[in-house]
């Protein structure tokens, strides 16, 4: 503020030159950034409105700084068609893969990468984007009182908790998020300091729903899911995208993730049609509050189907009438074999097949060493176990078990294309590749009679050169 304009001029435009090649809207950013000290303004007496752009401008950039998304891991893949299939040839596919990026301080966040895959299933990925796009967050979502009573409690200490009624019995059976502050902001008024720790609760999971808006001009690698709310703010991870049809023919991309908010992990879902507009809400329910859901993609027997690991050890199953509200699961799978005798869970949603659904999974064994195997469920009635491999599918070789998180291979959702399985995966948390499956002799080596989890004799499926080919993206 002591600064003479031409100090402020002179010492603004190296700022943009440097950096406003970096960024696609860098005055943006600091007049965001500058809006947020509105506050300290006012108690110094200052008039915001009467300073210049250049200030403002100016003063922004001193509560700005760079991060950088990737330099700590990228990790944690999963893969799906993308909805453009435009200008390909019969035999190609184009396809989005999501990763887990995760910065300074270890702070996860959702990335892209767009990608065709030719008839030789040969990946080749379009150039990344040089500048992030920073996404409008909308928090327009519309609550449920009943439902949203019902997280609280679950989320709360029975013991120390005040019961949040005394703030929602003021609204109505349904609530806008407008609506909720002017209620919260009233409280805060009459209420004494006892009920602040509440209120903040109440506030904190309202927080949880939102919706981001990209920039229609941005390429998929330059659009970033950062974590927005305070649940999210040690991360948000491992996105399990599926496309998912409707009974209705419509067509939806849901990803199941983790938000981390340093004490409490939360399941969320995220919806889209476009990847230009995704939508952000919790999950509810006595088995939401696990890492490592999938959702299938269709209904089955008019319910939405979820896999999931609620012990931390065992595969699951549930059924629901509501997409993001999850109350009881059904044991499915438990460890058998040594490779996995310490948990087993799944590497994204179910593909459906002719010979039913298959679950690509994790599986983690002596000295924490993860791999990857695969197993099958009937269609009909997917409880049931048909198939497991007795061995694993991939194992980390010498070149990728080294990394943040050693001996670990992890994927997160693979595909189908030209009778192959497409299955990207995490190289002990520093960078990612993908392997190609013959889809006819998986399943076969999972269906034939002599290769179900009931026999301990089961042929090992073998990744020879001519049926799995293991190839490096260069996205490190």
């Amino acid at each position: 503020m002591a600064m003479p304009e031409s100090d402020v001029i002179n010492t603004l435009n190296p700022l943009l030159r440097d950096f406003s090649t970096r960024h696609r809207n860098i005055t943006r950013i600091f007049k965001k950034h500058v809006d947020k000290l509105q506050h300290i303004f006012d108690k110094l007496g200052i008039n915001m409105d009467e300073l210049s752009k250049s200030r403002k401008a100016l003063i922004g950039s001193y509560f700005t700084m760079e991060y950088s998304i990737e330099s700590a891991a990228f990790c944690n893949p999963s893969i799906i068609e993308d909805p453009d299939q435009s200008e390909l040839r019969p035999d190609e596919k184009r396809v989005i893969l999501s990763f887990r990026a995760t910065g300074e301080g270890y702070v996860s966040s959702i990335v892209f990468r767009s990608g065709i895959l030719d008839r030789n299933n040969d990946l080749r990925l379009e150039p990344v984007g040089k500048m992030l796009d920073e996404p409008d967050v909308i928090t327009q979502s519309i609550y449920n009182k009943g439902i949203f009573q019902e997280k609280l409690l679950e989320m709360q200490d029975p013991e120390h908790s005040v019961s949040p009624a005394f703030v929602l019995d003021k609204l109505g059976d349904s609530f806008t998020y407008d609506e909720l502050m002017q209620c919260v902001n009233n409280i805060k008024l009459k209420e004494p300091l006892s009920s602040e720790s509440i209120v903040n609760h109440i506030m904190w999971l309202a927080s949880t729903h939102y919706e981001i808006d990209f920039s229609i001009d941005s390429a998929i690698s330059e659009r970033v899911i950062f974590p927005v709310s305070s649940s999210e703010k040690k991360g948000i991870e491992d996105a399990r995208f599926v496309k998912f049809t409707d009974d209705d023919g419509s067509i939806t991309y849901y990803a199941t993730l983790t938000a981390n908010d340093g004490v409490t992990i939360m399941s969320k879902l995220i919806m889209t049609t476009d990847f230009y507009h995704f939508r952000i809400l919790p999950m509810y329910g006595e088995i939401a509050h696990n890492k490592g859901m999938a959702l299938f993609p269709r209904k089955i027997n008019g319910k939405f189907a979820m896999l999931c690991r609620i012990d931390g050890v065992n595969n699951f199953i549930a059924f629901s009438d509501k997409i993001n509200v999850w109350r009881e699961a059904t044991l499915i799978q438990q460890p058998k074999f040594p490779w996995e005798l310490i948990q087993i869970g799944n590497s994204g949603s179910p593909i459906e097949t002719e010979s039913g659904w298959l679950v690509i999974t994790q599986a983690v064994g002596p000295m924490k060493k993860c791999v990857i195997s695969a197993s099958l469920f009937e269609l009909d009635n997917p409880q049931k176990e048909i198939g497991r491999l007795n061995s694993p599918l991939i194992m980390p070789n010498e070149t990728e078990r080294e990394g943040a998180v050693p001996n670990v291979i992890f994927s997160c959702g693979s595909v189908v294309h030209d009778n192959d399985l497409i299955i990207p995966y995490a190289m002990s948390d520093h960078s990612t590749t993908y392997a190609t499956v013959n889809l006819k002799e998986l399943l076969y080596e999972l269906s034939d009679s002599e290769s179900t989890s009931s026999n301990n004799n089961i042929s090992t499926f073998e990744l020879r050169p001519d049926t799995a080919i293991q190839r490096e993206m260069k996205v490190a």
